[in-house]
């Protein structure tokens, strides 16, 4: 699958949500980060930079955003390294890290920010498999709170350090950024916790579909699941398989809203249990 690093009209590297953004080389990263964080402080949050490095080096790279001085002096943005702050092979505590950044969010809401909005280049906590497979369960986790909070992130990896596979993994669950080809989005959606499923989960979605859930699924329940499948454009039988194994794993039931009447069909007609299908406008 291809990759976009750094688009020159900044499209991928705008707006509010939960960004996956793939680079190249390190001034792709500062590039991206630059839009992502202008327009926070546009609309009036308070903004940060997490990466490798020196604080001071990481400031004097943003230094050339509007106004600097006077948003660094006022706490408007703030550097952090990552430096120290895990160890070599750490890996993630999902919930600990979404309180953190909780916290965060509600320091600045305190300190009369709009919000709260990171750009975090995280190539470094993703390097192992075992770091991949909690990092992407805390990008679920932190996705769903963002659906209901004011933060937004934008999350940083390095293609050639990590590999297109890896980075494939990563953008499938976020709802956004600028990694072309991924077939589909498994992230947060909507104050009630909700899921959302958008995309198409055809032969290309066979491995990494099921590789998604189960970093995902862990987060989800009790009792009824809202799958929000209104823009998944195709789902088939193995799609919906998948959804059954998770439901069946997790005691639960899934409940796929979708524009699709098809899967509704499918799910009959196979008599997959577990899920039930709703069909929305």
């Amino acid at each position: 699958m291809s990759h976009a690093a750094g688009r020159s009209d900044g499209t991928t590297a705008s707006g509010p949500g939960h960004l996956c953004w793939a680079f190249a080389e390190a001034g792709e990263f500062v590039t991206g980060a630059k839009r992502f964080l202008v327009e926070g402080v546009a609309q009036g949050k308070r903004v940060c930079v997490t990466a490798p490095g020196d604080v001071a080096d990481l400031a004097r790279r943003f230094a050339d955003l509007p106004d600097f001085d006077n948003l660094r002096d006022r706490g408007a943005v703030r550097f952090k390294s990552l430096d120290g702050l895990y160890g070599t092979d750490a890996v993630v505590d999902a919930a600990e890290q979404v309180r953190t950044y909780a916290a965060e969010t509600e320091e600045a809401v305190a300190a009369g920010f709009a919000g709260f909005r990171v750009a975090a280049e995280v190539t470094n906590l993703v390097r192992t498999p075992a770091q991949l497979d909690a990092f992407a369960g805390y990008e679920h986790a932190v996705d769903r709170y963002m659906a209901a909070y004011p933060f937004e992130a934008l999350c940083a990896y390095n293609v050639p350090v990590l590999g297109t596979a890896a980075v494939d993994k990563l953008a499938s669950m976020h709802p956004r950024g600028n990694v072309e080809g991924v077939p589909f989005h498994l992230h947060g959606w909507g104050q009630a916790g909700a899921v959302a499923l958008e995309g198409e989960l055809d032969l290309r979605a066979h491995d990494l579909f099921p590789w998604a859930l189960d970093r995902a699924a862990p987060q989800w329940g009790p009792g009824e699941v809202v799958l929000d499948a209104r823009e998944l454009t195709f789902i088939d039988h193995r799609g919906l398989l998948r959804l059954a194994e998770q439901a069946d794993r997790r005691g639960i039931t899934i409940v796929l809203r979708t524009r699709r009447f098809s899967a509704a069909r499918m799910v009959d007609i196979l008599g997959i249990a577990g899920v039930r299908v709703e069909q929305v406008a």
